[in-house]
């Protein structure tokens, strides 16, 4: 039965955990249930979270239901009961799609075939798919119009609209290899010259009722990708934006989509190409409207506008897009927002560009209001390092205990100077005792610089005692590993011919 609700909810502790990525049922009873026995057990920590969570404590002797346990656990999860958990629960799974790497059915049809290569998946991303895929349509031109999904992917205007003219429930209608709507399959394309007329067909698709806002949660992640995410491209390897990204995202923003696309703003962090924002902007990005994303995944699990053109500034700023964080600063993002993403911790905008030696940016945030009380003698030191001031470094260095502290209290300064810095930070930084072959975080410099496809300074490091045999302590990978999976393959077959033979090969 569900928990009986009451009138009005007494005030809560604030949440102790949040919900994993792609999150179970089945693991959350079990939890519940181990949650139980720990209570009829009369463990101390079980005891403690139903005495936070849903008070008063037990007497001695008193049952304890197992509907109580779940109450505790969903409430320690940010939910007041447990029906509104398992309610979220399920909004995940009917929005989930999961494409998959080598998701071929030995029964694949081949039209499903077909859209399959065709479409950015974000499970794997190779170019040759693309061209298999224009390849089997110029075999068999029947592919495009084999359904409503192959004609908005073929940007076939004049068939789609007779179709729709006659089925127009077919605009919202999901098929296809993944599941997805026609808008879906439009904005994921990316058949290049064979793609036909994009931007006419979205239009018919929105004329006939298609959904500007239409999504999927991509692995049950609650970052949904949505439309607008699919016209932008971009991500963590460089997946092409669409040839015609801007009008088609026009076209979806004045059809009332979201600005607030934290897909979107995720996937074309990466590079600085800013064309994005320049249009998000225009259409109420970092504003507060109303959200249907928001609505439909919760405000705990879908970060606000502030938050998240709040990160794009913190990335910026690590990153060195000095014309990123002018554009950011010139739509009023605050300079002192400290963001949400694990691996920048609570640190400003101003403070990473700081750390990471960006002295213009950091100088355009200060001018912006950005302030730090937490920067020392030790992030000077590096600052200087890091942009290459040979002269500033050798003053503040001339205390060799500030030198001592600055190692032991940022191990990873060859590995920030690896992603961001000129040449001369590294030698700096080397010069300054910072070992080139340290493991901080569990990676090197090397591994970090392979990923960046920054060759002159992979070529520097190897020529200082890197290893590339080293392997990372996360996914046991080595740096020609890293630049392989991100699409450096010229720079992991050099890495990898560097590598020492496996014993017997």
């Amino acid at each position: 039965m569900p928990d009986p609700v009451p009138a009005s909810e007494p005030a809560r502790p604030p949440a102790r955990w949040r919900l994993p990525d792609d999150p179970d049922l089945d693991w959350l009873r079990k939890r519940a249930k181990r949650l139980h026995r720990g209570l009829l057990a009369g463990d101390a920590e079980a005891i403690a979270l139903l005495a936070e969570f849903d008070p008063p404590a037990p007497a001695d002797g008193e049952p304890i239901p197992l509907a109580r346990a779940q109450r505790v656990l969903a409430r320690a999860f940010g939910f007041p009961r447990w029906d509104a958990l398992r309610a979220r629960l399920r909004t995940i799974e009917h929005w989930t799609r999961r494409p998959g790497p080598d998701d071929v059915r030995a029964d694949e049809p081949p039209a499903d075939r077909f859209l399959r290569l065709a479409f950015l998946s974000y499970s794997r991303y190779d170019a040759a798919d693309l061209a298999d895929a224009r390849a089997m349509l110029e075999a068999d031109p029947s592919l495009a119009t084999a359904s409503v999904w192959a004609l908005a992917a073929c940007g076939r205007t004049d068939e789609l609209a007779a179709l729709l003219a006659d089925r127009p429930e077919l605009a919202r209608a999901e098929g296809g290899p993944y599941r997805w709507s026609p808008v879906l399959s439009l904005c994921y394309a990316r058949l290049g010259g064979a793609g036909g007329d994009p931007v006419g067909s979205l239009r018919v698709l929105l004329d006939a009722g298609a959904d500007p806002d239409a999504g999927f949660l991509w692995h049950g992640l609650t970052s949904p990708f949505t439309a607008l995410a699919g016209a932008f491209g971009g991500g963590e390897r460089d997946e092409p934006v669409h040839p015609q990204s801007v009008e088609l995202a026009r076209l979806l923003l004045d059809a009332g989509a979201d600005p607030n696309d934290n897909q979107t703003l995720y996937n074309r962090m990466f590079t600085p190409r800013d064309d994005h924002l320049e249009l998000l902007f225009a259409y109420g990005l970092g504003e507060e409207r109303p959200s249907v994303w928001r609505e439909r995944l919760g405000a705990d699990a879908y970060p606000s506008p502030e938050a998240m053109v709040g990160e794009q500034l913190r990335y910026a700023a690590e990153h060195g897009f000095t014309d990123r964080v002018r554009l950011l600063l010139a739509h009023g993002v605050d300079p002192n927002t400290r963001g949400y993403h694990p691996n920048l911790g609570d640190q400003t905008a101003y403070e990473i560009a700081v750390r990471t030696g960006h002295r213009e940016i950091a100088e355009l945030l200060a001018a912006a209001g950005g302030r730090s009380e937490r920067l020392d003698d030790v992030d000077r030191l590096l600052e200087a390092a890091l942009a290459g001031d040979a002269e500033r470094t050798a003053a503040l260095a001339a205390d060799p205990g500030l030198v001592a502290r600055a190692r032991r209290q940022a191990p990873d300064a060859m590995i920030t100077a690896a992603l961001y810095g000129p040449i001369a930070a590294l030698e700096l930084l080397d010069g300054l005792g910072f070992a080139v072959t340290a493991l901080a975080g569990g990676r090197t410099a090397l591994h970090e610089a392979a990923l960046a496809d920054r060759g002159e300074v992979v070529d520097w490091l190897l020529a200082h005692g890197a290893d590339p045999d080293v392997r990372d302590r996360r996914f046991d990978g080595t740096p020609a590993g890293w630049a392989a999976h991100a699409g450096h393959q010229e720079l992991a077959d050099r890495l990898a011919a560097l590598e020492t033979p496996a014993a017997g090969s």
